[in-house]
């Protein structure tokens, strides 16, 4: 399949949510883990969802989608019954701003100015055309490179970092709970999804997680846009293998090997294990041909 082709069926699936059998999974839980202070981690179906809540009220990071705003609102008062004040979007997504319409009506949007954009545009994926989200679900406050937010005792930093899984990556960074949300910059233990149609790239997404290996305290709590909650260890992992595996494909590249050729050998057995459903080892295969064969 075309990269072209195949950037646009992933965001779909991404849209839809990056989960199996998206419109299957009635039954749908939200798992609620303490991180670190007064940060939470949710897991419902979807991105994971950062929230922060205290004597202020509660702001999350991403939403999911609309069909589990009820439950997530639920977890939400279980954890603190103040008011929704803040809604943080690290990137647009339909799987991290799903519910936008609905809590925008309660807090305020926060994100990067190409998020907006984004959620307030026409978007052509492919042959597939997104209309724009209803106002009630736009970033109401947007940002170029950084904003912090002071809330609950936090002075918490809202980080734009170069054009990597979309051109309007956000991380959030909870100083005084040493905790990180990285959004979609990190499928924790998985090979990422390069949004390449959005604005990213694979250059763009390694230099961001080394960015966050070399600012930011070795020793934090790290929530993925996908996977389990991590450490620091596990953003090193990732940006390891996009290096090794990048390195490797330039190398066959150079030697005049077809991307069939590529594919047909693999990758080593020791990057098995980030292999899964929606990006295989021939997917990510794909995406760095394409990235490093122009």
């Amino acid at each position: 399949m075309p990269n072209t082709l195949w950037s646009a069926a992933v965001v779909v699936l991404c849209s839809a949510g990056i989960a199996s059998a998206t419109q299957t999974q009635p039954d749908v839980e939200i798992r609620t883990t303490k991180v670190s202070g007064n940060v939470y981690m949710l897991e419902g179906q979807g991105g994971n969802i950062g929230a922060c809540v205290g004597p202020d009220g509660v702001l999350i990071i991403d939403d999911q989608f609309e069909r589990l705003a009820d439950k997530i609102r639920g977890a939400l008062t279980k954890l603190n019954p103040g008011p929704l004040k803040f809604i943080l979007n690290t990137h647009y997504h339909g799987d991290h701003t799903g519910s936008n319409e609905l809590f925008g009506k309660e807090g305020t949007i926060i994100a990067h100015e190409n998020v907006r954009k984004r959620l307030t545009t026409t978007q052509q994926r492919g042959e597939r055309t997104v209309e724009p989200l209803d106002p009630s679900g736009w970033p109401v406050v947007t940002f170029q490179d950084k904003v912090k937010v002071h809330f609950n005792g936090e002075d918490i930093q809202f980080i734009h970092l170069a054009a990597g899984h979309t051109d309007g990556d956000g991380i959030v960074f909870f100083p005084n709970a040493n905790v990180i949300h990285m959004g979609d910059l990190l499928f924790s233990g998985r090979f990422p999804f390069i949004d390449t149609d959005g604005g990213g790239s694979v250059e763009g997404y390694l230099n961001d997680l080394t960015w966050v290996i070399d600012n930011l305290p070795k020793d934090a709590q790290v929530i993925p846009g996908h996977g389990p909650l991590s450490t620091m260890a596990e953003v090193q992992a990732s940006r390891d293998m996009i290096r090794e595996t990048g390195d490797l494909v330039k190398k066959q590249i150079a030697q005049k090997k077809s991307l069939d050729d590529i594919k047909k050998a693999g990758l080593p057995e020791k990057f098995k294990a980030f292999d899964w459903q929606f990006i295989s080892t021939e997917r990510w295969i794909e995406t760095l041909y394409a990235a490093y064969s122009k």
